[in-house]
C-alpha cells in the first residue's frame, strides 16, 4: 500500500529536504515504521519510545486524526495521504 506521507519542515532534514515522501504499509504504525527504514532518526521524532504517537505530534488520514480514528491502527489503502503535524503552543 503506498501512501504519500507530508513532511513538516522540521523534520525535513530526515528526507532530504523533501516535504513529501512515499512509505508503504497496512496500517499508520507500519507507515511509520517503513518511514524509519527509508529515513532513519524518523520515528523519534514522531512515536515515544513505547510506539505511541508524542504528545505534540498530530498524524492525520486523509484529513482525520488518528487520535479520533483507531490510532496507530488505522488503516491505509493505496493512495492515501499521512500528515504529519508538529502542534504550535503559543498565546498572547
Amino acid at each position: 500500500m503506498a501512501v504519500q506521507v507530508r513532511i513538516p519542515t522540521p523534520l525535513r532534514k530526515f528526507t532530504a529536504g523533501k516535504d513529501s515522501v512515499s512509505a508503504e504499509g497496512e496500517s499508520v504504525a507500519k507507515v511509520i515504521e517503513d518511514l524509519e527504514e527509508k529515513h532513519p532518526g524518523l520515528k523519534a521524532r514522531i512515536c515515544e519510545e513505547d510506539g505511541s504517537v508524542r504528545r505534540f505530534v498530530n498524524v492525520y488520514l486523509n484529513g482525520d486524526d488518528i487520535r479520533f480514528l483507531d490510532n496507530l491502527t488505522s488503516a491505509v489503502k493505496n493512495g492515501d495521504e499521512l500528515s504529519i503535524v508538529p502542534a504550535i503552543a503559543g498565546g498572547l
